[in-house]
């Protein structure tokens, strides 16, 4: 895909997931990068029993079914499935990613575990449907409804896997085709983990054509070109060159396949590594989390502004954020937060309508850590969820007592929130003429701002942020102007 199709790419499906409207399919290939087969391996051990190679077959589910003819049971079926899927295994980048994207909706076709583990540690409130009984009772207060349109590992004999669980899906599974239909056609689909040799996808866009005729909607998938041969690693010719071939054809085939899925209303995003796919989920995770600010502070003194100026700055600040059609994520401390809270309040009891579950998302910091964990530990990561729910990090002043020496010291809370932001790829907006934390980062980010905004564009706004001169007017707007030049607003 060209830089301008994926840039189109971008802006479509992050527009989807701001309307509510964007949807995950996930296949094995997700999980595969956490340790767990893809459908060779798992039906290797099967397709030896049959006298198959495993390598050389294109039709796996009908394998699946062979076994089950000559055995006239899958009880084999069912524990390799258990085997293969309840490893000790860990959850990918891919995963977390996944669980920070602003989605209610994920269908996956895998039987493991990975996915609504992913986001039940980012916090969020999962509902797993994994039978059509499943689907009848919605769980209370969820935010997000993972599909399991296959089973899951807890019920392997339920799990589809055989030509007959696929040739009958709509027989025992059908309230899950008629959700999925639904689906397809009100929201925007970004499959991953999928490769054209997945049986499943054969299955998927057979579903598709039938659910939804000539409705299609606008999708997308992410699938890996094949590997090209190297000839220096061939020490025969003849061995290259038969490489070389059989890469062509491969090829050849898959361009033809990728015009082929235009047919389901899906366009083909096509990265040469696996590893590509983090890079894509990871860039729709810093796009659509733009609009999202975290405001990082806290002063025990308000020097050099003074109090009822930086009051007056937080506040203001916390309106603009909402007025301007952003959100704000706070766990500041110490005489900042409320402040800034306050003016968000303000401007969204001033709007017609009420909106604060949706566009504030606060924290105040815990005073007691989990068992078996230091505290210290525990806010770190505190603060790495709240960061990771902002594409955009505010510090202002930073300053807290020593207790053992009775002097303002700068805040190491603030400074590690930098330090949070910056691994995880945030843009920072320091508030130099605050003082304290924030000066020292202004000093920082206005002294290489091309590593921190690549895209340029920034530079008079920093010197503005820099000025004790400054009034909050001009602080303010310099904000909403970097914000602007980043494309948050």
């Amino acid at each position: 895909m060209s830089t301008t199709q994926l840039e189109a790419f971008y802006k479509h499906f992050v527009k989807a997931m701001h309307e509510g409207n964007a949807a995950i399919l996930a296949g094995a290939g997700l999980s595969k990068a956490s340790g767990f087969v893809d459908w060779r391996e798992l039906l290797k051990e099967i397709a030896q029993d049959l006298g198959l190679n495993i390598d050389k077959e294109t039709d796996l589910i009908a394998v699946a079914q062979y076994h089950q003819n000559k055995q006239m049971n899958r009880a084999k079926l069912d524990r390799l499935i258990v085997e293969a899927f309840t490893k000790d295994t860990a959850i990918h980048d891919n995963h977390r990613l996944l669980a920070n994207l602003p989605l209610d909706t994920v269908w996956t076709t895998n039987y493991d575990k990975l996915i609504e583990q992913a986001f039940a540690e980012a916090h969020r409130r999962v509902d797993v449907k994994k039978t059509a009984e499943n689907l009848q009772h919605p769980l209370p207060g969820r935010n997000v409804t993972i599909y399991k349109m296959h089973g899951d590992v807890d019920s392997p004999q339920d799990a589809v896997l055989t030509k007959e669980d696929y040739e009958t899906y709509d027989l025992h599974r059908e309230l899950f085709s008629i959700k999925l239909k639904g689906d397809l056609v009100g929201k925007t689909f970004l499959f991953i983990g999928f490769s054209f040799t997945d049986p499943n996808i054969e299955y998927i866009l057979s579903r598709i054509r039938s659910l939804l005729g000539k409705d299609k909607g606008e999708h997308y998938c992410v699938m890996r070109w094949p590997e090209k041969p190297v000839k220096a690693k061939y020490k025969v010719t003849k061995e290259y060159q038969t490489a070389k071939a059989n890469y062509d054809y491969d090829r050849t085939k898959l361009e033809l396949r990728i015009a082929d899925l235009k047919r389901y209303g899906i366009d083909a995003i096509m990265v040469d590594e696996y590893a590509d796919l983090t890079k894509i989920l990871a860039e729709l995770d810093r796009r659509v989390h733009l609009r999202d600010v975290f405001v990082s502070g806290s002063a025990h003194t308000c020097d050099p502004l003074g109090e009822s100026r930086l009051d007056d700055l937080c506040r203001r600040l916390g309106m603009r954020i909402i007025e301007d059609g952003l959100n704000l994520v706070s766990g500041v401390g110490l005489g900042l937060g409320g402040k800034v809270i306050v003016g968000a309040m303000e401007s969204l009891y001033a709007k017609h309508y009420y909106d604060a579950g949706n566009r504030l998302f606060l924290r105040p910091f815990p005073q007691q850590a989990p068992a078996g964990m230091a505290m210290k530990d525990f806010w770190t990561k505190y603060r790495t969820d709240m960061v990771s729910k902002a594409g955009v990090c505010i510090f202002i002043s930073g300053n807290k007592l020593d207790a053992s020496t009775g002097n303002v010291v700068e805040a190491d809370g603030v400074l590690e929130e930098f330090e949070i932001a910056s691994s995880l790829g945030k843009y920072p907006i320091p508030i130099g003429a605050t003082g304290h934390a924030a000066r020292k980062l202004w000093d920082k980010v206005s002294g290489d701002l091309d590593t921190y905004f690549p895209a340029g564009g920034v530079k008079g706004h920093f010197k503005t942020l820099g000025k004790e001169t400054s009034t909050n007017n001009d602080l303010i707007d310099a904000v909403i102007g970097i914000l602007k030049q980043i494309k948050a607003i």
